[in-house]
């Protein structure tokens, strides 16, 4: 008897569309506030309206486009109060997150935690600040692929890819605030791996708190 074989189907080309406009989005190759005609935008990517369409609503679902009947649609555009909500309900989300993987699966966090601060410093070596900013988003992802609540990881992911965008259209012109961010996330690795919470809590505060001022900084700049 042949037992049951699986095999992977490819994937819907609306995911694939998705995935493409996402990765243009959070990695800026799209700016903030762009629009995104329908055309012109399969015609890049060789696709119909169908497609498009069913991924341009899945983007909206996730903040990362905004549709505006009979005008179009757009890539987000953040404001200084969506810089704050986000930084609070992240700070939120990650705390929660770092204090589950301490007592889950504190071998398994740091060593993704670790490995994303090497790729992160190779970047810096290498003067690649979106490369930077890649890393540094998959740093913050260890904390909720590990903590064990899907809940939690669920809720994070609703606003993991405008943080991205954030970090990487607002802090990637501006190397010092790597430059910062990595000592930050050396001290973050550093708490952790001594399970002291408290101080753990403090550095993550401080970290989201300071990219939360530099991202506002940066969007009053692009405003004048």
């Amino acid at each position: 008897m042949i037992p049951r074989l699986q095999i992977e189907l490819p994937k819907p080309l609306s995911t694939i569309v998705e995935e493409r406009l996402r990765d243009a989005i959070v990695n800026a190759e799209l700016s903030f506030g762009q629009a995104l005609s329908e055309d012109a935008v399969g015609l890049s990517l060789g696709v119909s309206r169908t497609p498009m369409r069913e991924a341009l609503t899945r983007l909206e679902q996730q903040g990362l486009v905004v549709i505006v009947p009979k005008k179009g649609t757009f890539v987000f555009q953040p404001t200084l109060e969506d810089v704050e909500q986000l930084a609070s309900f992240r700070l939120l989300l990650e705390t929660s997150a770092l204090e589950r993987c301490m007592e889950r699966a504190p071998t398994e966090t740091r060593d993704d935690m670790a490995a994303a601060l090497e790729a992160m410093r190779a970047a810096r070596e290498a003067g690649d600040t979106k490369a930077y900013a890649r890393a540094d988003t998959v740093f913050h992802e260890s904390f909720v692929n590990h903590c064990g609540n899907v809940h939690l990881a669920n809720a994070y992911r609703t606003i993991s890819g405008r943080v991205a965008a954030l970090r990487a259209h607002l802090s990637v012109p501006h190397s010092d605030q790597q430059d910062l961010s990595f000592g930050e996330h050396c001290r973050i690795i550093e708490a952790f791996e001594h399970r002291d919470a408290a101080l753990l809590g403090e550095l993550l505060s401080q970290h989201i708190l300071r990219a939360q001022a530099a991202y506002a900084n940066a969007l009053v700049e692009r405003q004048r």
